[in-house]
């Protein structure tokens, strides 16, 4: 983990801001990429959100079926299972 120096205060709706440089190091943009938290001891990891399979963890060609992330390799196999 690398430390910035980078120091922010939590505003009264309990929000930060995460600087420009962090954000386009990352590629995040403002209104279409999402981040999930975690704990961990005494810290909070921020980390970019990347749908996965719920399956295979793969995160290349993931569709929403019913509310969950499946890839479309896993569920062709679903689908064979569903056939016998």
């Amino acid at each position: 983990m690398r430390a910035t120096g980078i120091t922010r205060k939590i505003d009264e709706l309990g929000r930060i801001v995460i600087p420009k440089e962090i954000r386009r190091s990352f590629n995040i943009t403002e209104n279409s990429d999402s981040l999930e938290i975690y704990t961990e001891d005494d810290m909070i990891i921020l980390k970019k959100y990347n749908p996965s399979c719920m399956f295979c963890k793969d995160a290349r060609d993931v569709i929403n079926f019913k509310g969950h992330i499946i890839c479309r390799r896993c569920l062709n196999e679903l689908n064979k299972a569903a056939e016998k």
